[in-house]
């Protein structure tokens, strides 16, 4: 926090921009994103949830696509294609569409072809016929063409924790985050999933920003507390590498140059009402299979359901919520 203070003064935007250039290695930010996935639910949160939500929703389908907003290492399809080869009757034959960003191409050390290979090898351990297609585009650049969207399949859309990057009304005219929905709901997906941050750190003045920022990054490193010693070198980079740029964004960037531009649920709720979705009630094995992962982690965090979304919380502070919409 002290940090992007700091560059508001000395005018945050450019320094932040140089920040990026002093990357760790791939190799090292794979490890840093690993330790944070274990001693912190919030990527298993997303994917587990979503895996369910989509599991249940294409549980008849003998062909299903899946669009991936936030393809990253792919891990979260591993477990998916996992479940799904035991399903009776046989497994279904799955198109994944991964789309990539700058950030994580470094991460993973290469191409989306990567990604491809891995994923497909684990579907012929499994025996699930398989395919990947990788759209190596910025989200808010994607046009239909990219998606690889075709007749037949049963189409599925991920978006896990990465909506508040793209550039809304406040931000560009175009207003990229309402395009995006409405491109995707012009595709008839039989289920779209969402997964965000509970938090407000895109309107208001900037002292509400401020104290918003400040209070949601204190119960999340309060829970990481929980899990790991404040000394541990692992955890200390994979705070600084994973977690501070983006507060240090927050804090000292503005207009196009922010790039984590949160909303609470009620605001994505009406985003996706107004481009013409529908909420898809979770079901109990949502919930149930949240439950069970977080035994493994302090029994201060809570899961909770409301307005058909659940959310993630540490004690009082909610942290992320899990949607679906039709």
């Amino acid at each position: 926090m002290l940090e992007g203070l700091r560059r508001i003064i000395i005018s945050g935007s450019i320094i932040y921009k140089k920040l990026k250039c002093k990357e760790p290695t791939s190799s090292e930010l794979m490890s840093y994103m690993h330790m944070l996935s274990q001693i912190c639910p919030f990527f298993k949160f997303a994917y587990m949830s979503a895996n369910v939500v989509i599991g249940e929703a294409m549980e008849n389908e003998n062909r299903i696509h899946i669009i991936d907003f936030q393809i990253a290492q792919g891990s979260q399809w591993v477990s998916f294609i996992q479940a799904i080869s035991r399903r009776p009757g046989g497994p279904p034959y799955i198109h994944i569409t991964g789309v990539d960003d700058s950030q994580s191409a470094h991460a993973r050390g290469g191409g989306l072809q990567i990604v491809g290979q891995r994923l497909a090898q684990v579907a012929e351990s499994c025996g699930v016929p398989f395919e990947f297609h990788g759209a190596a585009i910025s989200g808010c650049e994607v046009q239909l063409e990219n998606l690889q969207v075709r007749h037949g399949e049963a189409l599925a859309v991920n978006f896990p924790y990465i909506l508040h990057h793209m550039p809304d009304e406040s931000v560009s005219t175009t207003n990229h985050r309402d395009r995006l929905l409405r491109m995707v709901k012009s595709l008839s997906p039989k289920i779209v999933t969402l997964v965000e941050q509970e938090s407000n750190t895109n309107t208001g003045t900037f002292f509400q920003r401020f104290c918003e920022t400040l209070d949601y990054y204190t119960a999340m490193f309060e829970s990481i507390d929980a899990a790991c010693p404040r000394d541990d070198k692992q955890r200390i980079n994979a705070e600084e590498h994973c977690v501070a740029r983006d507060v240090v964004n927050i804090i000292a960037c503005e207009g196009n140059d922010r790039e984590e531009e949160h909303e609470l649920f009620g605001k994505w709720r009406l985003r996706f009402t107004m481009a013409g979705f529908s909420p898809v009630p979770l079901s109990s094995s949502v919930s149930y299979t949240i439950r069970d992962m977080l035994k493994e982690h302090s029994p201060d965090y809570r899961v909770a359901e409301s307005s058909g979304a659940l959310y993630l919380g540490w004690k009082n502070r909610a942290l992320a919520t899990s949607s679906a919409w039709r």
